[in-house]
């Protein structure tokens, strides 16, 4: 018999349709429901209770984004060297050969970063 999914992934399909269908009825539940009165107070951009002064738009630091980015680039590429070391016997003489060019790339990408400037924090 041909069915639309691979043999046991009905109950996966059924699933999600499920979650979906639950996300978006809570949302529109909770736009039928929610309270709706808008006055000048409330529109305002800020609802702290203080008058805006000045622009919004305020010039920030680049370098704190960077130094995030690169942060979170280079903490989820570390997570993989913990799989790799529990399994390194099994794998052999050319995982180790493997996870040396990955650590390679990966100086190289920490280096490029530390000549570029992007790791001087201001």
């Amino acid at each position: 018999m041909l069915t639309p999914f691979p043999e046991g992934y009905e109950y996966v399909a059924m699933f999600a349709a499920a979650g979906v269908a639950l996300g978006v009825v809570a949302l529109c539940l909770a736009w039928a429901l929610r309270p709706a009165h808008p006055y000048a107070e409330k529109l305002l951009t800020y609802e702290c209770g203080y008058t805006p002064m000045g622009m919004a738009w305020v010039p920030l630091n680049f370098h704190y984004y960077i130094f995030a980015l690169i942060f979170v680039v280079f903490d989820v590429e570390i997570v993989f060297l913990f799989p790799w070391a529990m399994v390194l016997r099994e794998l052999g003489m050319l995982a180790l050969l493997e996870m040396a060019v990955f650590l390679g790339i990966l100086l190289a990408g920490f280096a490029y970063a530390w000549r570029m400037g992007a790791l001087r924090w201001v």
